[in-house]
């Protein structure tokens, strides 16, 4: 309890309370939509404490979601999830406990996002996102479009989590409203999936908190590595 500052926690206790009310609202039979959305906003709060255990968790959860948006026909989500930000976020795990900030596993060392990330991830975005709108299309996808813009923002969002960006959290941000149109048209057919609107409404809140939480730790780390006098 600690651990977590009082914004943290009340930030997360609101998220659960939410996310379970809106599950018992609109969700009842499908309890896997829950789990997966306490793991998520649990994941986010961990994430942007820059504790390694928030891509443990984001794992899970990308498998779980996964599996959710197949059940929609989703399969932009479903091969974004399992074959794009699940291996992703075990490279982060990785790339995280390597990265300690003096020394804590429990805070990884915040990194500086350059031109020349900023170029790789534009070029290699571009081509994901190009060949992921043709595999979709032949997949008969549903909202085609939204679906190939989630693909392109949650390709940044992984990439700059892996390079250990503060900026990661307002790509997934940007991947959250994306998915919040997508899953209200979902929930056009099927009231069952306004929970998981809602999950992504709540999960838009926490990546912003995280992006701030990320560029506040950025500069207490780099005042810390500069000389005292």
């Amino acid at each position: 309890m600690n651990y977590f500052t009082k914004t943290e926690l009340a930030l997360w206790t609101g998220s659960t309370a939410v996310i379970t009310a809106a599950f018992f609202l609109f969700s009842m039979s499908g309890v896997i939509s829950l789990v997966a959305s306490l793991i998520g906003v649990t994941a986010i709060i961990f994430g942007a404490k820059g504790n390694p255990l928030g891509q443990l968790l984001m794992i899970v959860f990308s498998c779980i979601y996964g599996y959710i948006s197949y059940g929609f026909c989703y399969y932009g989500e479903m091969l974004t999830y399992l074959g794009m930000t699940a291996p992703m976020a075990v490279l982060s795990l990785v790339s995280w406990f390597r990265n300690p900030f003096k020394g804590s596993h429990a805070e990884v060392e915040v990194a500086k996002t350059d031109r020349r990330d900023i170029r790789i991830m534009l070029i290699l975005g571009g081509a994901v996102t190009v060949i992921f709108y043709f595999v979709l299309r032949l997949f008969g996808t549903a909202n085609l479009i939204p679906s190939t813009v989630s693909v392109a923002t949650s390709f940044c969002a992984a990439f700059l989590t892996f390079r250990r960006s503060a900026f990661f959290s307002l790509a997934y941000a940007a991947n959250d409203a994306v998915l919040i149109v997508m899953w209200v048209l979902a929930s056009l057919s099927d009231r069952s999936y306004v929970s998981v609107a809602v999950c992504f409404c709540v999960f838009l809140i926490n990546d912003i908190y995280a992006f701030l939480s990320w560029r506040k730790m950025e500069i207490r780390q780099s005042s810390t590595k500069q000389p005292t006098s």
